[in-house]
């Protein structure tokens, strides 16, 4: 039977959504119906594809608003009367109908640091557990369709963000390295946050959704990596441990920021990814702000261990209303109470 198709044609400088009517058979596949629209009545429609398996990721489109993969959409899921568009990756730039640039991702998976064998270990001696194996290995099952870096508003929405955004397809990348047994490299997740703009996801796991292999990007992937970023950047412990001591001090190294086997105090054998932050012994650790001058005294506790409380009491809300109420700022009046000595 016939089934009504909208189908995006053009190029970088433009284009339009046409209608075709394609023969379709039972068991087919979108794909089927493209490659039948070009024997037919479209030669010169271009449209990327290889396997037909879904294991090479070369169909990647979206079909009715959603990215899938052209191959494994089978025309059943469809209602008879269904009209079903397909138009480019929304996130990439247009080459010619189907086909869109997605060499971004190319360039983010050169820029993404690779497996970094262990010292003194030849290839053929690498040995790993079956635990660790099956650990990583559903990252590994990745056809780089780019269905999920295409859908992650970071960069869909935001061209802006690519230049700083690896995406989830390089997270789980990351991810997979990170928790490599013989990977030598131990800042893959500070190199991540730093480098790869895992603070900008936040989590709505629709990578995760549009995944023909079914990997749970997000749960498995980008959460562990976020939470172990967390653990040591923000640790209000491990901050004002940074403060006060220089980041050799911290790791157990020796002064000069290496350790007895020679290997920086980051254990990555002199191939930290990340830039360090530490400021040694002047400016915050030597008690020193910015601009040289001593910082101000923390105020006194009182014997409990606790803060004198003050209260700032307006007669209106601090700021104007965004919803256009005729509040004033700065506030008319401000009445500052002091800590009562007898007060819980």
């Amino acid at each position: 039977m016939k089934r009504h198709f909208r189908i995006w044609r053009g190029d970088s400088s433009g284009g339009e959504i046409r209608d075709f009517q394609v023969e379709v058979n039972e068991g087919e596949v979108v794909l089927d119906a493209i490659h039948r629209l070009q024997a037919t009545e479209a030669p010169d429609l271009a449209c990327r594809w290889n396997c037909k398996a879904g294991k090479c990721g070369s169909c990647s489109m979206e079909i009715n608003g959603k990215p899938r993969l052209g191959c494994m959409t089978r025309m059943s899921t469809f209602e008879e009367n269904e009209t079903v568009t397909i138009t480019p990756l929304r996130t990439f730039p247009v080459i010619r109908d189907l086909v869109t640039d997605v060499s971004f991702n190319y360039e983010k998976a050169r820029e993404t640091p690779a497996f970094a064998p262990p010292q003194g270990v030849k290839p053929g001696d690498y040995r790993m557990k079956q635990v660790d194996v099956e650990r990583s290995q559903e990252f590994r099952k990745c056809i780089e369709c780019f269905l999920c870096q295409n859908t992650c508003h970071v960069v869909r929405d935001h061209e802006e963000n690519k230049k700083a955004f690896s995406g989830p397809r390089f997270f789980i990348r990351a991810a997979e390295l990170d928790m490599h047994p013989l990977d030598d490299r131990t800042d893959r997740k500070e190199y991540a946050q730093a480098s790869q703009g895992l603070g900008y996801c936040n989590i709505t796991k629709c990578c995760t959704e549009v995944c023909p292999e079914h990997i749970k990007i997000t749960d498995n992937a980008i959460i562990p990596m976020k939470e172990r970023v967390v653990d040591r950047r923000y640790d209000p412990l491990v901050r004002l441990g940074r403060k006060i001591f220089r980041r050799d001090q911290l790791d157990g190294s020796t002064g000069n920021g290496s350790n007895s086997n020679g290997s920086n105090s980051n254990g990555s054998n002199g191939r930290s990814m990340a830039p360090s932050t530490s400021e040694g012994a002047t400016g915050v650790a030597a008690g020193l702000g910015k601009s040289g001058a001593p910082l101000p005294n923390a105020p006194a506790l009182n014997p409990d261990g606790r803060l004198d409380v003050a209260e700032l009491l307006a007669e209106h809300p601090g700021g104007p209303s965004p919803f256009g109420d005729d509040q004033e700022f700065p506030l008319r009046k401000i009445t500052y109470n002091h800590p009562e000595t007898d007060k819980d």
